[in-house]
């Protein structure tokens, strides 16, 4: 048993759980081994644990420390995996403590967030049973790609939870409006042919660049019309590209791979896919989309009771919004209110040198085991999902 949240948190981070999509970095990948640990670990504080498959061997873990009896309940809901350790300049996996920081992948997003929830129900492990509003613990495989964990986890346990409080570097604020997103990829087609004849082929990579100039030009404007008070305008970015084989042969097919930003306003329009769609059918451009991930945006009210007791908890808290996603906009959309928040900057993630401020850490777990020990003299109850 980890010792206080720095020792909970270095445990987390030197058990790799590397999401194995993209370019993961190392052959150590998936969420197993981590699910494992933790289902020890919240059994030997009194939890009920599962760990329920979401693809072959990468599962979620739930743990309950009351039974499902009828009580309103809240969750705590961090996710397991991390990005890839390409190209770091510490050890990866190290946890190592040097001039008031823990270093590592995941130490900032998003371990350090669960460790302080964690430790939180630690502290308060021999009340957990007995909270008037009860809070579980649920950890989510695969955010860093396809948010498959969150998804499955909300459509099996939607009616189960009034509110979710999802792990994230948040420097604590309270985020809880974020940007949606749309991951596209476009594919142009033509005919090979030899460069010194390049008029008998068809250039894809020509069609392609055509396409997304005319994309950028027609959609960039229309997507800056779906403003938010908050989080600013829908955005477009053109972040790959890739086509050819040689320069002496006219490239028969090239792609690119596109993120469109979604405001709660262009979500209520249709959505990004609608609009990319339209814009290539108005323009009849010589492109194909044949790959879209569309994550919904995240606006749960200010003024949700839970976020109340977040801010009555410690006053100091802000109220934020952010331009990123998670597993909280599936939640949210899902029939779960959700909101973002943990210690750790947002800053630090995914870098090449990744690390958690030990003061911002022991604040954070201070905070979570203070939110769980009032919710011990708490007789209300959260509001339902549709207030």
């Amino acid at each position: 048993m980890s010792q206080d949240v720095t020792t909970l948190l270095q445990q987390l981070v030197r058990i790799p759980s590397v999401n194995p999509d993209n370019d993961p970095g190392t052959d150590d990948c998936g969420e197993q081994t981590l699910a494992v640990f933790l289902s020890g670990w919240l059994e030997s504080i009194g939890a009920e644990v599962s760990m329920p498959e979401v693809k072959p061997g990468r599962p979620n873990i739930i743990a309950r420390f009351a039974p499902l009896d009828g009580r309103p309940r809240i969750l705590f809901g961090p996710h397991l995996d991390t990005v890839g350790i390409g190209g770091m300049t510490i050890d990866p996996f190290g946890g190592e403590i040097k001039d008031g920081r823990l270093w590592g992948r995941g130490a900032s997003d998003t371990k350090g967030p669960m460790a302080a929830m964690l430790w939180a129900l630690h502290e308060n492990r021999d009340q957990l049973a007995k909270l008037r509003i009860a809070i579980d613990f649920a950890a989510f495989m695969g955010e860093e790609s396809g948010q498959w964990g969150s998804r499955e986890f909300v459509r099996q346990n939607s009616s189960t939870y009034q509110f979710a409080i999802v792990g994230e570097p948040t420097g604590m604020d309270i985020v809880h409006t974020t940007k949606g997103s749309l991951w596209a990829t476009l594919r142009a087609t033509g005919k090979a042919a030899h460069s010194s004849q390049p008029e008998r082929g068809e250039n894809a990579i020509l069609k392609l660049t055509h396409s997304l100039n005319r994309i950028d030009a027609h959609l960039r404007p229309e997507l800056a019309g779906f403003d938010h008070p908050t989080l600013g305008p829908s955005t477009l970015n053109i972040g790959v590209i890739r086509g050819g084989a040689r320069p002496n042969i006219v490239p028969d097919l090239a792609e690119a791979e596109i993120d469109i930003r979604i405001t709660p306003s262009l979500a209520a329009a249709g959505g990004a896919y609608q609009q990319l769609k339209e814009t290539i059918e108005f323009h009849e451009l010589p492109v194909e989309i044949t790959y879209a991930h569309e994550n919904p945006p995240m606006e749960t009210p200010a003024d949700h009771p839970v976020i109340h007791r977040l801010q009555q908890t410690d006053p100091a808290i802000k109220l934020a919004g952010a331009p990123w996603f998670s597993d909280a906009a599936h939640l949210s959309n899902g029939g779960i209110p959700a909101v973002c928040m943990g210690p750790g900057s947002i800053d630090q993630a995914h870098t090449v040198n990744e690390f958690i401020e030990l003061d911002a850490l022991r604040k954070g777990a201070e905070f979570f085991t203070e939110f769980v020990r009032n919710l011990a003299h708490d007789c209300g109850t959260p509001a339902s999902k549709n207030t």
